[in-house]
């Protein structure tokens, strides 16, 4: 399903994620694509995203103490002054998430699991770390569809879990059906 999906995703997305990239690229000259690293079934990889941040982002970051601290709070920010006009948009729209589709194509990702996260954060998931050995990061995900950035980490945590614990390929079907209208309403993205 993951490899049907993600070839047919990305034929169907591909002139899309062309356009964000060369908009993203003609905003400031970085480059469109940012990778980032995260944790994974099989240990560490890079997970692709149209960029939606300014080029010096992490500089802003390390220089500013009181925005480092509230970024580490949830591992990431409501108000966020890195992030471009364009880069607002992509999240909006969930539209920086679509070169992730060549991470599923890779077998890094699956189009449904819990939400990827950062070598970083791992700590922050204590007895849930497991989870991350047992199933594949998504593409989407029962966080996604259902709490996004509406809930506290804790609660992330504890859905994670939940679908791990309860997954089902119904479930899956399921999350799948629900996220284009999740990502057509904007709820909870940042």
């Amino acid at each position: 399903m993951d490899v049907i999906g993600s070839i047919f995703l990305l034929l169907l997305s591909s002139p899309l994620i062309g356009i964000c990239g060369l908009l993203v690229r003609l905003q400031d000259g970085g480059p469109a694509i940012h990778r980032r690293r995260v944790i994974g079934k099989a240990g560490e990889f890079d997970a692709l995203k149209l960029r939606t941040m300014r080029s010096d982002a992490d500089e802003v970051l390390a220089r500013d103490p009181l925005l480092r601290k509230l970024f580490e709070i949830n591992f990431k920010l409501k108000d966020d002054p890195r992030i471009t006009p364009l880069g607002r948009l992509l999240r909006r729209t969930s539209l920086d998430e679509l070169p992730q589709l060549w991470n599923v194509l890779k077998g890094e990702m699956s189009l449904v699991g819990p939400r990827m996260i950062s070598p970083q954060e791992l700590a922050r998931y204590g007895d849930a770390a497991w989870i991350f050995g047992a199933l594949k990061p998504g593409l989407t995900g029962y966080w996604q569809v259902e709490g996004r950035h509406g809930v506290s980490y804790e609660e992330r945590v504890a859905m994670d879990w939940s679908y791990v614990e309860n997954w089902s390929l119904l479930n899956d079907v399921k999350i799948l059906c629900k996220t284009p209208w999740r990502v057509l309403r904007g709820m909870g993205a940042f």
